[in-house]
């Protein structure tokens, strides 16, 4: 893909990581242009025609609200909305979730309902096209309405405000623009609520963490699956006839998944002295499959989001309506992120359960899985580092969208917490990476006790290339260094199914 045409179609998950994958640049669409200029045009008149006040059109913000704004004052209300706003604090953002916000913010404001001018959406795709990245640090948003902070600090620069990472570096908003040969771009009534009101810091960090999250997912499917090879386990608790007497989607699919991936292997096939495993084995269908359930309602919601509208007011020029509503309010993804948080913090879960089963020197294995334990600690401490991270993502996992605090002086009197639900996700993800890291090099282990026996032809290749990075583990090493190149190694690797 070299283009995409915003406001041409709908986004989905797969869509936007096609675009991000591709480095496809942005244009907008001809029919996404007719609409955005409608509206301003609606708007204009509007605003010459009618006396009474329009909230945030020629009226002040939030509780501000009943103060009226002269027309010679329109547009220095809009610029001084994203100066007074930009108050994000923390740390800058990832670069990809700032370009996802551009994205999104574009794709809402192409739908013709925000009363922008169309030189305003060019420019934010000029940014998107040209790596322009601007400054927006994680901290200041409560999810309703929308993500203001992080927002401004967003389109401080389209003013001429603020700062932006350029070709390497972190520069000036105004020597940016001098550098690309833009003028800063004049907002006219409504444009500065428009980009600051809306829901798109919170999706873009949705899409993010499911980006992630997915990739994550697949690790745990597969190194669930070489640690119940180096556990010795069975693999009836993954026929397809068991999953279907109780049929969640996630839970047939991960069934699938494992036979699969340990067809042709010996290992799972050889007669087993044990009747039963333990759940942390027996029950990952059911309990993978739930967290991938979960995922996959999180990525409905965000299809539901990412292609609505979600600044306030809400301009209908076909219906002469000028609408203050809630479109804004992250209720709903606050939900949904917070329900992906505890899903996702149950894979590490589970995980770091099975890295216990397999040091405790059962079914034929060493204890802490080294030839010579008391000389040797093995692979003792690094559980204790997964237990560290599962105990710091159930803290993490704590909903965000309990809380709520009274903001606008008692205007804004429920907010949905929806940006640190959201944030919180890469927290447990980055966590997530590492606990994965310790399971697939005690399963790798594991497995090379069981020599000569092999595993699937799949995973054999995975090990082959896994100990190219990281070896056995003979007698005592710096733990610390062989995770941080099991680490380094996941960072180039995908589990491919296709190959299984």
């Amino acid at each position: 893909m070299k283009t995409y045409e915003i406001g041409s179609s709908k986004l989905t998950y797969d869509l936007i990581e096609k675009i991000l994958n591709s480095g496809a640049k942005l244009i907008l669409s001809e029919e996404g242009r007719a609409r955005i200029q409608h509206c301003r045009d609606f708007l204009d008149r509007k605003t010459e025609d009618t006396k009474e006040p329009i909230y945030g059109v020629t009226t002040g913000f939030g509780s501000l609200c009943n103060k009226h704004i002269s027309p010679d004052e329109l547009s220095t209300l809009q610029e001084n909305l994203v100066k007074s706003h930009s108050c994000s604090v923390g740390t800058p953002v990832d670069p990809v979730i700032v370009k996802l916000m551009l994205l999104l913010k574009a794709h809402a404001l192409s739908m013709g309902f925000s009363g922008v001018q169309v030189e305003t959406v060019e420019r934010i795709l000029d940014f998107y096209n040209h790596d322009v990245i601007p400054v927006v640090n994680d901290r200041g948003s409560l999810g309703a309405s929308g993500d203001l902070a992080p927002f401004a600090n967003l389109f401080l620069p389209l003013i001429g405000e603020g700062e932006v990472f350029f070709q390497g570096r972190r520069i000036k908003s105004e020597d940016m623009l001098a550098q690309c040969g833009w003028r800063p771009i004049k907002l006219k009534s409504k444009e500065g609520l428009a980009l600051l009101n809306g829901t798109q810091f919170m999706s873009a960090n949705g899409i993010k963490a499911l980006i992630d999250g997915w990739h994550i997912v697949n690790c745990f499917d597969l190194f669930g699956a070489m640690s119940l090879e180096a556990y010795d386990g069975r693999i009836e608790p993954f026929l397809d006839c068991i999953q279907q007497v109780r049929p969640h989607p996630g839970q047939i699919e991960t069934g699938r998944i494992f036979r699969k991936l340990l067809k042709g292997s010996e290992l799972i096939s050889r007669h087993k002295e044990h009747v039963q495993d333990p759940y942390s084995f027996r029950c990952i269908p059911q309990v993978h499959g739930a967290v991938k359930d979960a995922m996959i309602h999180v990525t409905n919601v965000l299809h539901i989001e990412i292609n609505s509208v979600t600044d306030n007011p809400t301009v209908f020029p076909d219906d002469d309506l000028v609408v203050s509503g809630g479109n804004f309010h992250g209720e709903p993804l606050a939900l949904a992120f917070d329900y992906m948080g505890v899903a996702l913090h149950e894979l590490g879960n589970i995980s770091e359960r099975r890295v216990a089963q397999l040091i405790l020197g059962q079914r034929g294995l060493p204890e802490f899985l080294v030839a010579h334990p008391g000389l040797n600690s093995g692979f003792m401490i690094p559980q204790y580092a997964a237990a560290s991270m599962v105990s710091q993502n159930k803290m993490y996992a704590w909903p965000a969208s309990c809380d709520s605090i009274v903001s606008s002086n008692g205007q804004e009197d429920l907010v949905s917490m929806g940006a640190n639900a959201a944030t919180k996700l890469h927290k447990i993800i980055d966590n997530l990476h590492y606990i994965a890291a310790i399971e697939l090099m005690n399963a790798a282990q594991g497995i090379d006790f069981r020599r000569p026996g092999k595993s699937s032809p799949y995973i054999e290749k995975v090990m082959e290339a896994f100990r190219k990075e990281v070896p056995f583990v003979e007698d005592d090493v710096v733990m610390e260094d062989y995770i941080a190149r099991t680490m380094r190694f996941l960072d180039n690797f995908e589990v491919n199914l296709e190959e299984a």
